[in-house]
């Protein structure tokens, strides 16, 4: 977009907010919602003219959708008679399966490579985000199942949004990773009895029923991912690619035995879950990548913009749920909850930064470490409180901490960008990551 247009769309906009202002305190409410999003919508559309604010244009569109849900909730409830909070957990484990579709074992390797980084940044990651989510809650007086969502949101995996920001910012993006994917993968046994410990005193937690939910959304999306990528792009040999089959059929299956145990499903009930996983993420992602592999028209950079898109896409419509549904208590604790957001991401960036240097490592790490711990993964936190039919309460943080972390972490990222590395002083450049790695973790940019 040219620079000079841009600057008029500013100019507009500035405009816009000024005279939903005006209205604003005039008590025309009616009159500020449509002012106040297109407001928001040209600022968005300025941002993409600048290069250090193309950046935010994605957060400043969610805002836009914010709004939208606040002055007209009704219209986000359900339509012909289905509950869009439904799309929910779907568009969670669309995210997964797009964040799998690019992994492979080689992402784990990690673990032995950088063994010091790599657990310093999950145990700080289980611990800091958890305890100053437990912390906050307690210092603010909110209800008991908000409170709740405010450590349910410091308990859930490192968000992948932490990748790119890792990326932007001269970091270690293998590090990050590997964090990511020690994180998401020690998640549904870490997670709910974290849950448990900090946050039974304001909601009633089910470990097993976590467990199961967590491994629905995570897990099995991402081993599809992983099928995909097996068929795709076909790197691994064919005594590989049989052991890995097994190995995934072997995990749906004990999910899906667990999940009988824990809902107490009869043998018919449990075949039909077991028939519909094994169609869902197993034979629906091998069928798929043979024929985009064959189709000459389709390559791979169509499909990840897709996936890229429809995440995105799935983070504006699951925020904008979560707001309608929990309209009338953000009226009432919108503002402090949003500085008790503000507060737990910030810390949780600083923490993450001074114990990787307590610990010695290097800049680059670091950074890596502050954005892994700092950056919570917003989506599961939204699709657990779904489960648990809490999500206009329970939700309310994972909907607000999301769209913050990248404001905040895009901050930071240009803030270290600016700022060598004691590696690149010294004349050693950092590796430049492969470009699939980079577009795998713009899913939720």
């Amino acid at each position: 977009m040219p620079r000079r247009l841009s600057l008029v769309l500013l100019i507009l906009s500035g405009l816009a907010f000024g005279s939903s202002a005006v209205l604003y305190s005039s008590d025309q409410v009616s009159a500020t919602g449509p002012l106040l999003m297109l407001a928001l919508v040209l600022l968005a559309l300025a941002f993409r003219g600048f290069a250090q604010l193309k950046g935010f244009s994605y957060t400043v569109w969610i805002l836009a959708a914010v709004t939208l849900a606040m002055f007209y909730p009704s219209y986000f409830f359900t339509v012909g008679g289905f509950q869009l909070k439904r799309l929910i957990v779907p568009f969670v484990q669309l995210t997964m399966f797009g964040m799998g579709s690019h992994m492979s074992f080689d992402d784990f390797k990690g673990v032995v490579r950088m063994p010091k980084g790599v657990l310093i940044g999950i145990c700080c990651h289980f611990l800091v985000m958890p305890l100053v989510g437990f912390s906050l809650s307690h210092l603010f007086d909110f209800e008991p199942e908000i409170a709740g969502g405010i450590i349910l949101i410091g308990c859930v995996s490192s968000a992948m949004a932490s990748n790119v920001m890792s990326y932007l910012s001269g970091a270690n993006l293998a590090l990050a990773v590997t964090i990511g994917a020690c994180s998401t993968i020690l998640s549904p046994f870490v997670t709910p009895f974290l849950m448990k410990w900090l946050g039974g005193q304001y909601v009633e937690i089910d470990i097993a029923h976590m467990m199961i939910d967590i491994t629905n959304m995570i897990i099995i999306p991402i081993l599809a991912g992983f099928i995909f990528n097996l068929f795709y792009f076909g790197n691994e040999t064919p005594r590989a690619r049989t052991v890995q089959l097994i190995a995934f059929a072997g995990i749906i299956l004990v999910t899906n035995l667990i999940m009988m145990v824990v809902t107490k499903t009869d043998g018919y009930g449990f075949l039909m879950e077991l028939l519909s996983s094994s169609f869902w993420f197993y034979l629906l992602p091998m069928v798929s990548a043979i024929f985009f592999r064959r189709a000459k028209t389709i390559d791979r950079p169509m499909i990840e913009s897709g996936l890229s898109f429809v995440a995105m896409l799935g983070i504006v419509i699951n925020t904008v749920i979560i707001t309608a549904s929990g309209r009338d208590n953000l009226l009432q604790v919108g503002g402090w909850l949003i500085i008790t957001c503000l507060l737990h991401n910030v810390i949780g960036l600083s923490i993450g930064y001074f114990t990787a240097l307590l610990f010695g490592l290097p800049e680059r790490d670091r950074r890596t470490i502050a954005f892994e711990v700092g950056m919570q993964n917003g989506g599961v936190a939204t699709g657990l409180a779904l489960k648990m039919g809490k999500v206009a309460t329970l939700g309310l943080a994972s909907a607000i901490f999301g769209p913050l972390q990248n404001v905040t972490g895009s901050a930071l990222a240009n803030w270290f960008r600016k700022r060598p590395t004691a590696e690149k002083t010294a004349g050693e450049s950092p590796a430049k990551p492969e470009q699939p790695a980079l577009q795998t973790n713009q899913l939720s940019r």
